[in-house]
């Protein structure tokens, strides 16, 4: 089971944290900031909190931030230049360091470079880096089906019971929503709690009952239409639904994330 929640609150608000990412890119909404934010502070003392997927630090530095002192975070990223967002999922040496330096200046810059244990390493690769129990895993890592699936059961499989398993892209990418499909639908161990746009929550509480895994697979596929939505959107942004809007001065949704 997982340890007492922590009792300490962070030095920061939400509201103030927000502020320090706010020039930091990255993909990720306030209201799924305050999901970290929120995840961040229930961490269990002296507990294990693990992100797969930093990017340029945006969440990561929400994480450190939010967390108790005495919380272990680990931040894994290649920075390979692949994967780095929407439509970018090919390696680019020049962005690869790029990413790498802005990270590091973004975690110096809000003054949590010694909070982080950076790993720069594919998630796979990194399985021995972290011999600890994980209490708040975050993935956020290559939308591709194979490495989703495989951050969702190598790393999903050290969350503590009573842990917290948050997953962005969810109901938005095709090849994380096929592996949650795969691994979480009708799996043993993770409920799913609810989502802040793509990121989803998922508590590793699951009673094994088939009642209890059928009311979670009832919950996980009423996302769908939500997915359908986003898949739609996606293809008429790709098929040129800006230029269509600019020209007719309109306001062009943003990319689902």
């Amino acid at each position: 089971m997982a340890n007492e929640s922590n009792t300490t609150a962070p030095t920061l608000s939400l509201a103030s944290i927000l502020t320090l990412v706010d020039d930091v890119n990255g993909w990720m909404s306030p209201d799924q900031a305050a999901v970290l934010h929120r995840a961040a502070i229930d961490c269990p003392s002296s507990g294990t909190i693990v992100e797969i997927g930093s990017f340029q630090g945006r969440s990561t530095i929400v994480l450190a931030l939010s967390a108790a002192d005495d919380t272990h975070i680990v931040a894994i990223d290649p920075h390979a230049g692949n994967d780095r967002g929407p439509q970018e999922l090919d390696g680019f040496a020049d962005q690869a360091a790029d990413d790498h330096a802005v990270f590091l200046a973004n975690l110096s810059k809000a003054g949590v470079s010694d909070r982080i244990r950076y790993v720069r390493a594919f998630s796979d690769e990194a399985l021995c880096e972290v011999t600890t129990p994980i209490d708040l895993l975050y993935i956020d890592g290559a939308h591709r089906y194979g490495p989703a699936q495989r951050d969702i059961r190598q790393w999903g499989d050290r969350v503590v019971d009573g842990g917290t398993l948050l997953i962005h892209d969810s109901f938005s990418s095709v090849g994380v929503t096929a592996a949650i499909a795969r691994h979480l639908t009708l799996g043993r161990r993770f409920r799913y709690v609810g989502r802040a746009r793509s990121l989803a929550i998922f508590r590793a509480d699951l009673a094994t009952s088939p009642s209890a895994r059928l009311k979670n697979a009832v919950h996980v596929v009423a996302q769908v239409p939500w997915f359908v939505r986003n898949l739609g959107l996606k293809v008429l942004l790709t098929c040129g639904l800006v230029t269509v809007l600019s020209r007719r001065g309109r306001a062009v949704p943003e990319w689902p994330y």
